[in-house]
């Protein structure tokens, strides 16, 4: 009877400490990431599962019809570049399943876009939208009016911000209380447990990386090979980015108040040169995840 006790305790210590070395593997492989102004750097190392999964976000729908130009919608916009980006994906990148979150006029509330994403288990989540400035203020003969504000050209990147990190955590937690791999090697996954803890930590900071990362190839490829006007990868609080458990850009594909980039972002040139640069991005960043 005690020898098959003590043998019970060897099985039981043994597995914890195997759980334990698993998680202190990931945790070494992240590397805390020094927030400066400028998002170009990312010393995580890549050890991240091959790229299986894109989810497609195409911004707004339905009554939420996003940023208005004279004469088009950016929610329009953001579902036509979508379906290219699905086809050329699928035509360019082959062994990849992509997930779109919405496929017709309708709007999908920002959180349910978050779950299919997650429910997918999606390994790179890309955003739509068209950027937008708000009117300018102006006094004529002692009367304030507004002024539509047109200045505004380019490209933005958004990842997300270290100010989200309970809302990752806690989607993080819940996509892995969900994944059968993950509890079949756990014995029952529990999201209180304090290793449970480190474990989601360690994933917010490489997701995170490695959402800069990609921003930084889109980046790269808008600014280096279309020659179009970037105003850079920064943070913001974004909710569909930080509750989606995985690696996250947001991309403003142009400032549709602007008359020059709204016929850009309508015309089939402008879209195709979108989607290819997001294509060559995709296809550098899965050779390094490679």
């Amino acid at each position: 009877m005690l020898c098959t006790v003590s043998k019970l305790m060897k099985n039981k210590t043994l597995k914890s400490l195997i759980y334990c070395l698993t998680i202190f593997n990931l945790f070494i492989t992240t590397t805390s990431f020094t927030e400066e102004k400028s998002l170009k750097t990312d010393t995580t190392e890549n050890h991240s599962p091959r790229l299986k999964t894109i989810v497609i976000d195409a911004g707004h729908g339905g009554r939420k019809v996003g940023a208005k130009g004279d004469f088009s919608l950016e929610k329009d916009i953001t579902l036509a570049l979508a379906f290219k980006l699905q086809k050329a994906i699928q035509q360019e990148l082959s062994g990849i399943k992509v997930v779109m979150t919405r496929t017709d006029g309708e709007d999908v509330d920002w959180q349910k876009r978050s779950d299919i994403a997650n429910e997918n288990k999606g390994n790179l989540f890309i955003s739509l939208h068209c950027n937008s400035l708000p009117d300018k203020i102006s006094t004529v003969h002692g009367k304030r009016i507004r002024v539509p504000n047109r200045s505004g050209t380019g490209v933005l990147i958004l990842v997300y911000t270290f100010r989200r990190t309970d809302e990752e955590e806690k989607a993080i937690k819940e996509t892995l209380l969900n994944d059968k791999e993950t509890n079949e090697m756990n014995s029952g996954f529990d999201p209180n447990d304090p290793t449970t803890l480190i474990l989601s930590k360690a994933y917010i900071k490489k997701y995170r990386s490695k959402s800069i990362r990609f921003a930084n190839l889109l980046n790269d490829e808008f600014v280096e090979t279309d020659g179009r006007h970037s105003n850079g990868v920064i943070e913001q609080s974004v909710l569909v980015l930080c509750h989606s458990a995985m690696p996250s850009v947001l991309i403003e594909t142009g400032f549709i108040n602007n008359p020059d980039d709204e016929k850009y972002l309508n015309s089939e040139a402008g879209q195709d040169e979108i989607v290819n640069s997001i294509v060559r991005a995709i296809v550098k960043y899965r050779k390094e995840n490679d």
